[in-house]
């Protein structure tokens, strides 16, 4: 179940976090992933030498995913090499808090930058390979946020609400081509993200937790690996909440 041998895939932002546990994931069941970083070289190195160490294949690439031109052409190049693409995990993202009479319009173009323009970006250049072979996966990382908002948190919800939109529309533009586009939704996961939050803020966030803990990366990366493999073929335009019962 879940075999991915043979396949290509790329996350975004896979040096840390999500990311990098969907890169293992995905690896640990035959893909071949390339991870896309900004920063952290040397945790994307450690990412690669990780799914390398056991037995998987992966290799990093640096671009910003904000950059559409350099998204575009760095994916370009990765199908062209690897002779395909077929799994997208758009996971690149930054969140810029503050309530929005203190928010400054370089943080509001940023955030919307990374997380719903580079995704878009990033889908764009994926689509396009996967059309010649008629098969695909795209994956956005999204977030409960975008579906339920947070106070101070208003950029970072609506560019996460904008991919739940992206991508019911991209399922709709390339089902005939048998390219799927789903969205996950974590909750509140242990990430370096969430690390920097005191006990107290951690207590406030899992009083809105009916499971009663936070979830973990891996488990997010479950989510996204099912939706990229061949058994979800028959989903597409769904988002698939891992948050706990914060949302139900």
């Amino acid at each position: 179940m879940f075999d991915l041998s043979g396949k290509v895939a790329v996350v975004t932002g896979g040096s840390r976090g999500i990311g990098r546990a969907c890169a293992k994931s995905l690896a640990a069941r035959g893909a071949h992933v390339v991870i896309t970083y900004v920063g952290g070289e040397q945790a994307a190195a450690q990412t690669v030498a990780d799914i390398e160490a056991a037995g998987g294949k992966a290799e990093a690439e640096r671009f910003d995913v904000a950059d559409m031109t350099a998204a575009e052409t760095a994916i370009a190049e990765v199908a062209k090499r690897l002779g395909r693409l077929d799994i997208l995990v758009a996971n690149a993202g930054i969140s810029i808090d503050g309530l929005l009479l203190r928010l400054k319009e370089e943080d509001l173009d940023r955030t919307l930058a990374v997380n719903l323009k580079g995704a878009i970006a990033c889908a764009k250049a994926a689509i396009k390979p996967m059309m010649r072979t008629k098969a695909g996966r795209i994956v956005f990382l999204s977030s409960v946020v975008g579906e339920m908002g947070n106070a101070g948190q208003t950029s970072y919800a609506a560019s996460k609400a904008g991919l739940i939109g992206a991508a019911k529309s991209l399922a709709r533009e390339y089902a005939s081509r048998q390219i799927t586009v789903n969205c996950v939704t974590p909750g509140y996961i242990e990430t370096d993200m969430t690390g920097d939050l005191n006990e107290a803020q951690r207590q406030a966030m899992l009083t809105g937790v009916p499971l009663g803990r936070p979830g973990t990366a891996d488990e997010v990366a479950a989510a996204v690996t099912f939706l990229a493999s061949p058994e979800a073929a028959y989903v597409t335009g769904h988002v698939l909440r891992v948050n706990g019962g914060m949302l139900i």
